[in-house]
C-alpha cells in the first residue's frame, strides 16, 4: 500500500534551495544525515494530464489565497517570475527557487480530495 510521496528536485544550487524550504516556507525537516534535510510537505493531489510531447513533472504548491501567499512570500524576500493569472483550474502563478527550478503556486478552483465537497 502507498503510504506517501517522496518528491525530489534536482537542483544546481541544492543548499539554497533548502535553506529556502526551510527559512521561507518554514517547512519542518528532519535531518537525514549530513545536513541533508528531508522536508514534510502538506497534504498532496496527484493528478495524470495528456501530452502530445515528452513525458515530465511537475511541482505545484497549493495555497487557499494565492494573492495573500504572495505578498506573504514577496515579504520575504521571494522573487515571482509569472504574474497571477487565472488558467480555469485556478489562480496560478510561479517563483523561481535560489538554485534555479521554477515551482508553480496555485489557489485551485476545481474539486478536491483534499476537502470534501460540500
Amino acid at each position: 500500500m502507498i503510504t506517501g510521496v517522496h518528491a525530489i528536485i534536482f537542483s544546481r544550487d541544492a543548499e539554497a534551495d533548502r535553506a529556502f524550504f526551510r527559512d521561507v516556507l518554514d517547512l519542518p525537516s528532519v535531518d537525514a544525515g549530513g545536513g541533508w534535510l528531508i522536508f514534510a510537505l502538506p497534504p498532496a493531489e496527484l493528478a495524470a494530464h495528456p501530452t502530445e510531447g515528452n513525458s515530465r513533472q511537475e511541482l505545484y504548491l497549493m495555497c487557499d489565497d494565492v494573492g495573500a501567499t504572495v505578498e506573504e512570500l514577496r515579504a520575504k524576500g521571494v522573487d515571482f517570475i509569472k504574474e497571477i493569472s487565472n488558467e480555469g483550474f485556478g489562480l496560478m502563478t510561479a517563483l523561481r527557487l535560489p538554485g534555479g527550478s521554477e515551482v508553480s503556486l496555485y489557489q485551485p478552483s476545481h474539486a478536491s480530495p483534499l476537502s470534501p465537497s460540500d
